[in-house]
């Protein structure tokens, strides 16, 4: 059986945590920021967790992480 390939483009964007679940960056964080308040730009900061609907998709995307 041969190993199966990571996706490259998911292994940039995610990343497991002790747990099993994966970390993800918000998104709308780059430009254009000035029209954004300063609450919204500081909530966008902090790391979140995939959503648990998304989970095996993560997974079949990182099969060795």
């Amino acid at each position: 059986m041969p190993k199966i390939k990571t996706n490259r483009g998911a292994a940039k964007r995610f990343a497991r945590t002790a747990s099993g679940k994966f970390k993800r960056i918000s998104a709308f964080r780059r430009h254009i920021l000035t029209k954004k308040s300063s609450k919204r730009k500081r909530q966008l900061g902090g790391p979140n967790l995939v959503h648990d609907s998304d989970t095996k998709a993560a997974q079949r995307m990182l099969p060795y992480s």
